[in-house]
């Protein structure tokens, strides 16, 4: 028999990711989990997608030597650029019995379900969006959605400095909004992990006409389906619940924000990538 000894890893490159796992935590409290935010390199959407990928690979690197068998790539960034290429070409070399996961794709099976009128906007870094990701995921999924994506590189910067409740925040916040309105979407994927505490401000701009898919909830959900699918993964997995957080910048600006956004209290142990 297998041991149950391993536990789920969540990277991000700041503590936007927390959202995420506290969604994933809430659904799935018995398994244990790793959290890992790089927030001395944060933030990931003005990096070159070479840096992107060599900066992900060195956090599954970390969370694969840190016990997690399984690992959740909570940032839309490092999802867009580096998991692809790291489920094809990395972990067949390196990690054959291991998995990683993003959340573009739960995002993308969430707003086919929920779009009437098949046109989706999505807000997210500019190097997501350079990417292409989220338009050519969802050809192979619903060629009849048309996607209308629009960059927002300075929200992840106001939300990792905690002012994600500002004037200049919801000023921004409509700038980049407009043009997907304009659209006529009538769904809207919040393509950050960051994103997701911008949701009230977000609403207020959109009107209750749009749908809006936030990423916590749906990866959550994803999350119990995949180990449903996947007993050989799932029988790995320790019971004991918890969850150990680390960080590249483990400071106590990292420890009163991530707090903040996990919804209680961390203390995040310092991590070397």
């Amino acid at each position: 028999m297998k041991k149950r000894s391993k536990s789920i890893g969540v990277f991000d490159s700041g503590f936007g990711g927390l959202s995420i796992l506290k969604e994933i935590v809430k659904k799935l409290p018995k398994y244990h989990y790793v959290y890992l935010g790089d927030s001395a390199r944060a933030p990931y959407g003005s990096r070159s997608p070479k840096e992107i990928y060599t900066f992900t690979v060195e956090a599954v690197d970390f969370l694969f030597a840190h016990g997690c068998d399984l690992i959740i790539i909570a940032c839309n960034t490092a999802s867009a650029e580096a998991v692809r290429k790291i489920q094809r070409e990395y972990l067949p070399k390196k990690y054959r019995h291991k998995r990683v996961l993003g959340v573009i794709v739960p995002a993308l099976e969430e707003a086919i379900v929920r779009t009437k009128t098949k046109r989706v906007g999505v807000i997210a870094t500019e190097a997501t969006v350079a990417s292409n990701t989220f338009p050519r995921e969802m050809k192979l999924r619903d060629p009849r959605v048309h996607i209308f994506q629009n960059g927002a590189p300075l929200l992840v910067p106001l939300v990792e400095m905690g002012q994600h409740r500002t004037l200049q925040t919801n000023s921004l916040l409509k700038k980049y909004l407009q043009p997907l309105l304009k659209s006529n979407i009538d769904t809207l994927i919040l393509g950050c992990t960051h994103y997701g505490h911008l949701i009230s401000p977000i609403r207020k701009i959109t009107g209750k006409g749009i749908r809006l898919i936030s990423e916590g909830p749906i990866v959550a959900r994803k999350l119990r389906k995949y180990l449903t699918r996947h007993p050989e993964m799932e029988s790995l997995l320790v019971r004991t619940g918890g969850v150990v957080f680390y960080s590249t910048d483990a400071s106590e600006r990292f420890r009163k924000f991530g707090s903040m956004f996990y919804g209680r209290s961390i203390r995040p142990l310092s991590a070397k990538l």
